[in-house]
């Protein structure tokens, strides 16, 4: 992911600094907020000393560049006193980042006069009420209308020995055992404890998944979801199974449709979809999550192997992986043939948890995996992933790149035809 702090926020898609109408509208679509934090106060102030910016109204020290550098001002002053109370509100950190990105779009300083709100007058007879914003806690509704298009999203797994495909179409296969985060971040954190499949075996697989949905203003309470082998429960730890009482509690829900065996859990709060399976006596996990809540995470929280993938001390290296199995690779391939008949990494994945434990069952997490990826993934070009040498990595290399290559091949042996060419 790279360091999260250049990531692009809410705020300003790809980076580019939001135009002061955009900032503006972003303001007005931000309509609940935590009942201590008072970022909605700061917002409505600013929006209430910029109005007459856009529409000559404004009185004359307010007027020009040097009036929306006072309102600025204020409305940076206004953030910097409700901080301690709005952290984790993504309304407050979304300001931030705004006010930062128009202060050096107008080129205002941070010393100078500020401006107070505008009075606010009532509203006259027979007006309209007041269009409310979106459901703060329906992230794709709201982030659409904020900016005029759908959010993007990001893609993990971990299943098997267990195989991790990351944020980054990295696939390794790791031989963590114990507990590790396989995110981190100030929305969600995920634990995956693997254990050896075997006494002195150096193969593991996942036996206890723990999530934890972290509190977030009116939304949800926070929530803890808990998995064992055999014991897959369709509801969280406390017994519910939505995020609580508040006002958006329905935002947080668990279903299954396959008890002990399938469990999704939706978190529209932050445009979060997860799954987690039992197949073949361990414990599989996939995830479709938004850009801006994936990217949400502080310099200590960089251990993530949905994020950096397996640390290097942590993968299965080729000599590692072609060990001798409990039965022949060649049956193991078979096996796997019939349910994965592309050869890529999900593939290669089942042939290696196959050929290791000798049980025919061990190709379902592979095949269950693939199914989470084509259902999650935004790009399909991205869904089956190959070798990009012999190492453990693998990169993107969709059947379109290898079917222009073979043309590529064999036009080269038509413009040597004196040559016999050997494929």
């Amino acid at each position: 992911m790279g360091n999260p702090s250049q990531s692009p926020i809410p705020g300003s898609p790809h980076g580019r600094p939001p135009t002061l109408s955009a900032f503006t509208l972003l303001l007005l679509l931000c309509g609940h907020a935590h009942s201590q934090c008072k970022i909605l106060r700061c917002n409505a102030e600013y929006v209430s000393s910029t109005l007459g910016l856009r529409g000559g109204g404004a009185p004359d020290g307010l007027r020009g560049g040097s009036g929306l550098c006072r309102a600025l001002r204020s409305y940076e002053l206004c953030t910097r006193r409700t901080a301690r109370t709005c952290r984790g509100d993504l309304a407050f950190h979304s300001a931030v980042h705004g006010i930062e990105d128009l202060m050096i779009q107008h080129n205002c300083s941070r010393r100078g006069p500020t401006a107070p709100p505008l009075p606010r007058g009532p509203l006259a007879a027979g007006s309209p009420p007041e269009t409310p914003g979106p459901d703060p806690c329906d992230y794709e509704g709201r982030f659409s209308r904020t900016h005029g298009r759908r959010p993007g999203f990001l893609h993990c797994a971990s299943f098997g020995d267990p195989h991790v495909r990351s944020f980054h179409h990295h696939f390794h296969t790791c031989r963590v055992q114990g507990a590790w985060p396989l995110l981190d971040n100030n929305f969600l954190f995920v634990q995956a404890t693997s254990d050896a499949v075997a006494s002195g075996a150096k193969a593991t697989t996942t036996r206890k998944l723990t999530i934890i949905f972290k509190n977030m203003q009116e939304c949800i309470d926070q929530k803890v979801y808990q998995a064992e082998v055999d014991n897959l429960p369709a509801a969280f730890e406390d017994g519910s199974v939505n995020g609580g009482d508040r006002p958006g509690g329905s935002s947080l829900s668990i279903r299954t449709a396959d008890p002990g065996h399938h469990v999704e859990i939706r978190a529209a709060y932050i445009g979060t979809t997860v799954i987690i399976r039992q197949t073949a006596g361990q414990l599989s996990f996939s995830i479709r999550v938004a850009e801006d809540v994936a990217r949400a995470f502080s310099e200590e929280q960089d251990l993530q192997l949905c994020v950096g993938g397996c640390p290097l001390s942590q993968r299965l290296s080729r000599s590692e992986r072609n060990r001798r199995g409990a039965i022949p690779i060649d049956t193991a391939r078979q096996l796997c043939k019939e349910g994965l008949p592309v050869e890529d990494a999900y593939f290669q994945s089942c042939v290696f948890d196959v050929f290791i434990s000798g049980d025919p069952n061990f190709t379902r997490p592979a095949q269950t995996a693939l199914e989470d990826a084509r259902a999650f993934l935004p790009d399909l070009e991205n869904l089956h992933l190959f070798p990009s040498d012999a190492g453990v990595p693998l990169s993107p290399a969709p059947l379109l790149t290898l079917f222009l290559a073979g043309l590529f091949f064999l036009w080269l042996c038509m413009q040597s035809v004196s040559q016999p060419c050997h494929l």
